[in-house]
């Protein structure tokens, strides 16, 4: 069965508790006794070796000095941060506001060259068309309850993005399963219109665009969405948080997933006749 990918930032949090709490026990130190050589309760020392609270920078040298391990105090410390900085809380991010999102990530954009998108569930940023956008996003600050409804300059500002797909020097591959041709998101018009955009950037010479048939015998389940950026960063979407995966393992991992389920797409004249059977549906839907 196919597991959260927030896992991934938890074993990350949860190798640091690992590691202090080994430090403490080789130290021959209880819980009670680091936390009064640390000078906080003893409560905190629990919460942390059980991955249930981040240490910050001065709690992990803090430990190090108490058991005589200054010299992994370093290490210790920057894989903490790596770790947390894997989960970052929706909420946190969209204070911003949802533009702020769109344009901050512009330079990633910019400074990737070969895209892989899949995508279980919207059509993915890159390919929206603006009605669509618009309805994404005012979806997202509904949700979020944001306090400024930005999702109109959010959905420009997605668009103005977008446009490195004309740019040289960039690749697409784009794989969607097939429900996501019928996932309604702003009503018929706005489906019809972002599906036809897609037969048409479809062709672009620099996009690979992949549909998963509904009827495909499946050799691998779908995922959540997720985006490779080159073969650095994984950033992955879910409902409370954004996931993002640095580790080389991790990201090879996701690399061959992303290539198992690119295999079950077809794409060209097969993909086009999937999204026009969908576009046709869309039509009918507004008569």
């Amino acid at each position: 069965m196919p597991t959260s990918p927030s896992s991934s930032a938890q074993a990350a949090r949860e190798a640091v508790a690992w590691r202090l709490r080994e430090l403490r026990k080789e130290a021959g130190l209880t819980v009670v006794q680091l936390a009064a050589e640390c000078g906080w309760h003893y409560s905190k020392t629990s919460r942390i070796e059980n991955a249930l609270t981040g240490p910050s920078a001065t709690d992990i040298r803090r430990w190090c000095a108490a058991v005589h391990a200054e010299s992994q105090a370093h290490d210790l410390v920057v894989q903490s941060i790596n770790a947390e900085s894997m989960y970052r809380q929706w909420r946190d991010q969209v204070r911003s506001g949802l533009r702020y999102i769109q344009e901050s990530r512009s330079r990633l954009f910019r400074e990737t060259g070969n895209f892989r998108m899949y995508s279980s569930s919207l059509v993915p940023g890159l390919l929206q068309t603006e009605g669509y956008a618009l309805a994404v996003l005012g979806l997202a600050a509904e949700i979020h309850h944001l306090p400024v409804d930005d999702s109109a300059e959010a959905a420009r500002a997605r668009l103005e993005r977008s446009r490195i797909i004309h740019e040289q020097g960039h690749r697409f591959v784009v794989v969607v399963e097939e429900s996501v041709l019928y996932c309604q998101i702003g009503g018929p018009d706005a489906m019809a219109a972002q599906l036809g955009y897609l037969l048409t950037v479809g062709a672009m010479p620099a996009v690979s665009l992949g549909v998963i048939p509904m009827s495909a015998r499946r050799s691998h389940w779908p995922e959540e969405t997720f985006h490779v950026y080159d073969d650095r960063l994984v950033s992955v979407e879910l409902v409370s948080a954004e996931v993002n995966v640095t580790q080389p393992g991790e990201v090879a991992q996701y690399l061959e997933t992303f290539e198992r389920l690119r295999r079950m797409a077809v794409y060209g004249a097969e993909a086009r006749s999937l999204i026009a059977q969908a576009l046709n549906a869309a039509d009918h839907a507004d008569t």
